[in-house]
């Protein structure tokens, strides 16, 4: 029961993780934007939470012996997706940030990330109401 509880809210946590450290990484752009060479960060979204939906975490190594440790199921996806934003306006410092892109990317993330939050609370809701019939 809850090995399905857990597929069942998958991908909002996925969502929910990615669309967090990416609020991270922003607000890192964004409090580096005076730092001179400072290049600014993102991390595709969609290739990120693709890539964590293909990861199987039921799947388990080979062990001959108890003490084996296994996977805990849980994959770094952040730091391989983790890229260079292209420069907008060249900067005399060497910087990349762009106030205007880093405080919309940020808006649309913090927007989106609430929306999944929504999305989490309505299924765990629809489970409460399947469960209780209130």
């Amino acid at each position: 029961m809850l090995g399905r509880l857990d597929v069942y809210f998958r991908n909002q946590e996925t969502a929910l993780k990615l669309r967090g450290h990416r609020q991270e990484i922003l607000g890192s752009n964004i409090a580096n934007a005076d730092t001179p060479n400072y290049k600014a960060r993102d991390i595709d979204f969609k290739a990120a939470f693709d890539t964590a939906r293909a990861v199987n975490p039921s799947q388990s190594l080979k062990s001959t012996n108890t003490r084996h440790l296994q996977p805990s199921g849980a994959v770094d996806l952040f730091e391989p997706s983790l890229k260079f934003r292209n420069e907008q306006q060249p900067s005399i410092d060497g910087n990349t940030v762009d106030m205007n892109t880093e405080m919309k990317e940020f808006t649309d993330n913090a927007i989106r990330y609430q929306a999944a939050v929504t999305f989490f609370t309505r299924r765990i809701e629809s489970m409460k109401t399947a469960l209780t019939g209130q």
